[in-house]
């Protein structure tokens, strides 16, 4: 999965928060922020395929924090980002 080439983080207002960048412009009526580690997840994987244990691998890596949560907390981040529609195959 990527995540989609016209989403974009931006900083507005102190948040880093996700927007669609493109002809149709912003829709403002839903704004999704990052909090922190979040965001992290974003920039090292922006631009590249990636799975959740990928993403499992940098959150131990980064947080120092075991194998078991750090896939638990991944698999919600990736949920969420679907959730969302940010991911293409």
């Amino acid at each position: 999965m990527k995540i989609k080439e016209q989403y974009k983080v931006r900083e507005m207002a102190g948040e880093h928060v996700v927007i669609m960048q493109g002809r149709h412009g912003s829709d403002l009526t839903r704004i999704i922020s990052l909090n922190e580690s979040a965001l992290y997840l974003w920039k090292a994987i922006e631009g590249r395929s990636f799975d959740v244990n990928a993403v499992a691998a940098l959150l131990a890596e980064h947080y120092g924090i075991d194998d078991e949560v750090a896939h638990r907390d991944a698999q919600r981040w990736v949920d969420k980002l679907e959730d969302c529609g940010l991911l293409e195959d």
